[in-house]
């Protein structure tokens, strides 16, 4: 989803909860991986696998000037011959620690084993997120978490549309990589972005997923 199609969708939202959601969502990511800190780690359940997240924050970090954005994928499989950037095993969500933020993206359970390296890295001084489907013991665990659960089957959830978790996604990287949230007296600064961002997509950075 490009820059154009992220404001439109932002424009069907307006008004509603997602908008914000997201928006705080993103914010509670910008403040957890500020310079100082320690690194983005993000990890997904056995079955899903987050890498579009990864590719998306990751052309945030360098679109912005933020390199923090720019995550490490942890993989519950790591196959033979991956390159450096993506073969990076759960292994390193035991050595997760203080100055580190772990985000965790699924829409179904994680799993005994996922949950209690979460456990282990958040008593370990890591911040933890989490972008799922609403399970109980992750947002439990987790220091800020933003639930997606299932749409029914006419599309709607209540006041506001209903949106998959890969929609969520988009806009929550895309919020993150703003220089400044959105406010009814900033649209002129993301209107800019807006069309640097637009530009840029004629000649992204290079590809690292």
């Amino acid at each position: 989803m490009d820059a154009v199609r992220v404001a439109l969708l932002r424009e069907v939202l307006a008004g509603t909860e997602w908008l914000q959601a997201t928006r705080r969502f993103a914010g509670s990511l910008r403040t957890a991986v500020a310079p100082h800190g320690g690194g983005l780690l993000l990890v997904g359940s056995a079955d899903y696998e987050p890498w579009h997240l990864a590719a998306h924050l990751d052309d945030e970090a360098a679109w912005s000037g933020l390199p923090e954005l720019s995550p490490t994928l942890v993989r519950h499989r790591v196959p033979s011959g991956a390159p450096a950037h993506l073969a990076v095993g759960l292994g390193r969500l035991a050595a997760a620690g203080r100055g580190e933020t772990l985000l965790v993206v699924t829409p179904e359970q994680p799993g005994t084993g996922l949950l209690e390296q979460v456990h282990d890295a958040r008593r370990n001084g890591a911040t933890v997120l989490a972008l799922d489907g609403g399970d109980r013991d992750l947002q439990t665990l987790a220091h800020d978490a933003l639930a997606v659960p299932d749409a029914p089957p006419d599309g709607t959830l209540g006041p506001s549309p209903a949106l998959d978790l890969d929609t969520v996604q988009h806009l929550v990287s895309a919020a993150a990589g703003e220089n400044s949230l959105p406010t009814a007296r900033r649209h002129g600064r993301f209107r800019d972005r807006l069309a640097r961002l637009t530009n840029a997509l004629t000649a992204p950075p290079p590809p690292r997923w």
